[in-house]
């Protein structure tokens, strides 16, 4: 593969800047919609291809400016450039546009990921371990990536774009990037010291060491095994549902999954004892996020004190003694960021987190139960979408997952019902301002549980 690396290339970027301004907000894992971008800075690029071949191929981090508040920096984005004299038709999803002038006066650019030859380019260079100007790919001790392996990009993907290599790899590429460390590559390697085959171990991974940042690294994607045949959690719920059988051995066995996860998690990475002054800020959190979402979403207003009274009924219990563990982990567990094996076997996916909440945030270690409240929302959606009578499809799931889990912890979720409430009670408000901004179909999904939640009293 060609190595050449060009310097900083401002040009680039400034004929790019038009196309980009129209493309960007269309992209299913653009963060920034609702407010028009005004304008890019670019953070690093790098040629991967020349751009006077057949096939070009520019890697670029280029951070936004958006308004209302241009004092901060923008998100920064990994956009990875494909550039040819005219696109095939196959390619036509793909089209950026056509650039008038600058360096890639002439050419079509469009995104290189949904071209088998750019993609390919990735694989080989974490395959040698290449460092091509700020970008590092490197390969974990002991695992070797075959040559050869064509490449193809899952479409349905959502915040981020995968490319699986001949059924063998899958290439998780983050497009919205932060520097430090990236947990969805930080736990699986973690997991991976542990043995836990829950997770898949990392084979390889990309990062970024932009000149212009010392001393910052990104986490721009991670290369693990491909679950041939393997079913996400989500797609499988609602095949089932739709043929009226029950879901509750496979919940079960999830719990028990989520469970090995959690137990090589807190064997792996260190633990915290939440008492009332460690509680407090997390309790404070909840409730912040709570008042915000009111605002936003009125619908919330008839629910806001029943709903508060999940993190007080919380907060009193930390006040009283009473105290937690906390962990790492996985940080948005939820139906689709699992894989069933045609054997059978549950497999999490993942590690990200909530990629809208800052990073530092997302590594904190927290209950367990976090992860749990996300798994039975998860189900309550999956019934709800499929139809509005399937709740007592929803409840044998949810008592099954709980039952799997304490199966290897010893205990059950529900024998702590105000921990779990309050936590249930936080993902269900963020559902509805998801909802509500992005769904407005769905709102009642989340919604429903806002009122379950808001009238019940585990006490």
């Amino acid at each position: 593969m060609a190595e050449t690396v060009t310097p900083s290339t401002p040009a680039l970027l400034a004929s790019l800047d038009p196309l980009l301004r129209e493309w960007l907000p269309r992209q299913r894992w653009f963060a920034g919609k609702g407010r028009p971008v005004t304008g890019f800075s670019q953070v690093a690029e790098t040629e991967l291809l020349p751009s006077d071949g057949r096939v070009g191929l520019h890697h670029l981090l280029v951070r936004t400016e958006q308004p209302p508040a241009p004092a901060e920096a923008g998100d920064c984005y990994q956009l990875l450039i494909g550039v040819r004299e005219a696109l095939p038709p196959r390619l036509a999803p793909a089209l950026i546009g056509h650039v008038p002038d600058g360096p890639l006066a002439g050419h079509t650019v469009y995104d290189a990921l949904y071209d088998p030859r750019p993609a390919e380019v990735l694989l080989e260079a974490l395959r040698t371990r290449a460092r091509i100007g700020s970008l590092c790919f490197e390969r974990a001790p002991g695992r070797e990536i075959r040559d050869g392996l064509a490449a193809r990009l899952l479409t349905a993907e959502q915040s981020n774009s995968s490319v699986v290599y001949g059924d063998t790899f899958i290439l998780k590429l983050l497009r919205r990037v932060v520097p430090g460390v990236n947990p969805d590559l930080e736990i699986p390697l973690a997991l991976a010291r542990e043995g836990c085959a829950r997770v898949p171990a990392p084979t390889a991974w990309l990062r970024a060491e932009p000149a212009d940042e010392p001393g910052a690294s990104y986490v721009l994607g991670v290369l693990q095994p491909f679950l041939r045949g393997a079913t996400d959690g989500w797609e499988l719920a609602l095949r089932e549902l739709a043929k009226g059988e029950d879901f509750a051995a496979e919940a079960r066995a999830l719990g028990r999954a989520t469970a090995e996860v959690h137990t090589a998690l807190a064997d792996a990475l260190p633990t915290v004892t939440l008492g009332h002054s460690r509680l407090e800020p997390l309790v404070d959190g909840m409730t912040e996020r709570l008042a915000a979402a009111v605002q936003a979403v009125p619908a919330l207003r008839p629910y806001e004190d029943g709903l508060r009274s999940a993190y007080t009924a919380l907060a009193d219990l930390a006040a009283e003694g009473r105290t937690w563990t906390a962990q790492r982990v996985h940080g948005d567990l939820h139906l689709g960021q699992c894989l069933r094996a045609p054997s059978g076997e549950w497999s999490l996916i993942d590690f990200e987190g909530e990629p809208a909440r800052p990073l530092a945030e997302r590594r904190l270690p927290q209950p367990p139960v976090r992860d749990i409240a996300g798994m039975l929302r998860s189900f309550d959606y999956a019934a709800h979408s499929a139809t509005s009578a399937a709740e007592g499809w929803a409840n044998r799931c949810r008592a099954a997952y709980c039952s799997g889990y304490a199966e290897i912890t010893g205990t059950d979720p529900r024998t702590d019902p105000v921990l779990l409430r309050a936590y249930e009670t936080d993902k269900a408000v963020y559902e509805v301002v998801y909802e509500a901004r992005h769904r407005p179909d769905w709102l009642a999904v989340p919604l429903s549980a806002v009122h379950r939640l808001a009238t019940s009293d585990p006490t």
